[in-house]
């Protein structure tokens, strides 16, 4: 896994498919997304090596409960201490009380998902012992008042995270950057595209500086425009 600074209290934790973000708030952190199963130890591991502790994480924040995003959730949240909190649709698949709809994917997304599956660990994840359900607009004590924002579409239950003191944006699988490129663009392999067009297009609403994915490069600088290109361009062919 590989940590990259975005800003000085901003780091990119990059895991070979996805990636979670750690934000600092003084002595305390917050992690958005939390990797595939098995992701816990090396979370831990990456804390360390920005100079803190584990127990310095105080929430892990969910953007949605797909595995490569909640599937360290519990290992991390039982090293750390670490509140697990995510959207109240998302909740009970996190929690494995039930299992999640699967993506209805695009004839051209299923040799890219296949291609991205064959990088993910087997096996169910341990499941966190407790989820605190969140709805949209809520605020959360992180960042100077981080937003929730409900943004249906790629799951029922996805939610974006919005800094508006800081100007930076956590977008979860409702945006993404192109791995070819870096060209923003609609979040794949989605429940509903059509919602999550609409949910992209709330997103160009907000004044974001910084965007961070749950899979591709982020943007740091000028992130609104962006956001609003990949609205306008709608991705990839689906044609």
């Amino acid at each position: 896994m590989d940590v990259l600074e975005l800003l000085p209290r901003l780091h990119l934790l990059r895991f070979p498919v996805g990636q979670a973000y750690l934000w600092r708030d003084g002595d305390e952190l917050s992690l958005i997304d939390a990797g595939p199963i098995g992701s816990g130890r090396a979370i831990a591991r990456a804390v360390t090596a920005i100079g803190r502790v584990p127990g310095d994480v105080r929430r892990i924040v969910l953007t949605h409960f797909h595995e490569d995003h909640a599937g360290g959730a519990a290992e991390f949240a039982a090293l750390s201490g670490a509140e697990v909190l995510a959207h109240e649709r998302d909740a009970p698949f996190v929690l494995g009380e039930r299992p999640g709809p699967p993506p209805r994917f695009e004839e051209w997304e299923l040799p890219v998902h296949a291609e991205a599956a064959r990088h993910l660990p087997g096996g169910e994840p341990e499941r966190p012992r407790h989820v605190t359900a969140l709805s949209d607009g809520a605020v959360l004590g992180f960042g100077g008042g981080a937003r929730v924002l409900h943004v249906p579409g790629h799951t029922d239950g996805s939610i974006a995270v919005f800094l508006p003191d800081e100007g930076v944006l956590f977008t979860g699988d409702t945006v993404a950057a192109s791995p070819a490129d870096g060209t923003v663009m609609p979040g794949v392999f989605n429940l509903d595209r059509p919602r999550l067009m609409g949910s992209l297009r709330r997103l160009t609403a907000l004044d974001a500086e910084v965007a961070c994915f749950g899979h591709g490069r982020p943007v740091v600088g000028g992130a609104s425009a962006a956001l609003r290109g990949a609205a306008a361009e709608g991705g990839p062919s689906t044609g």
